[in-house]
Formats: C-alpha cells, sequence, structure tokens
C-alpha cells in the first residue's frame, strides 16, 4: 500500500496520497511520583504510551477531489477511525496505524485549486 489512506465507496473509493513534507509528532505519555530532594520515578502509562499525531496536507488539489476528502473526514464526524499508511524504516519502510481526524481546515483559492489540512490522531482499539 502506497502513504496515504482510502476514502470509503460513498467517496470513489479513492487512494488520497498527502502531499509531501508529512509531519509525525510522537510524545510520551509517562506517569511520575516526585519525592523530596528532586527525586522521582517514572512509568509509561498504560500499554500504548506513545501518543501521535500526523499533520498533512493536501495542497492544489481539483475541487472534485477536495470535496472527497474533506467529505470523507467530515463523514467519520471525528470518532469513526480509518487506517493510515505512514513512512517508518523501522517497520520496513510503511507503517499502518488506526487514526482519527479530530481537525481539519479548507483554504479556497480563485484559481479552482483548493487546498486542505488535517490532524490525525493515532488511537490504539480492536
Amino acid at each position: 500500500m502506497a502513504i496515504g489512506f482510502t476514502t470509503s465507496a460513498a467517496y470513489g473509493s479513492r487512494q488520497i496520497i498527502p502531499d509531501k513534507g508529512l509531519g509525525r509528532q510522537s510524545k510520551p505519555r509517562v506517569r511520575i511520583a516526585k519525592f523530596g530532594d528532586g527525586y522521582e520515578q517514572r512509568i509509561a502509562d498504560g500499554l500504548n504510551p506513545i501518543e501521535e499525531t500526523f499533520n498533512v496536507t493536501f495542497n492544489n488539489r481539483t475541487e472534485a477531489e477536495l470535496d472527497d476528502i474533506t467529505g470523507y473526514l467530515a463523514s467519520l464526524g471525528g470518532v469513526t477511525s480509518f487506517y493510515f499508511t505512514v513512512p517508518d524504516d523501522n517497520a520496513g519502510g510503511e507503517l499502518t496505524v488506526k487514526v482519527v481526524c479530530d481537525t481539519y481546515n479548507q483554504t479556497y483559492t480563485y484559481d479552482g485549486h483548493p487546498s486542505a489540512s488535517a490532524t490525525f490522531r493515532r488511537v490504539y482499539e480492536a
């Protein structure tokens, strides 16, 4: 599979590839117990303690393609997860993860090639 995601049949079942420059932010979730004199103990919080977000852009797309992208994200409502394939050298080149889209923005242009950006948050579920 290529980098990106596939929309549902209602949106043409098309493979959507984000622009180059995909951003990936990782933050370990840690529980910390602090004691006197600066002493502390740390432990990973949960089975999957790494919180990850992916910042994607879809610049200069046709109006139809951008309508499919934003329509698909809107149909998921920030609740329903979907599969997103990202570059990952540790996993042999690519890694497919489940994500939800909490936020997306659309930019309209006068030349008929609007753009969008979105933040995907990795989720762990069965």
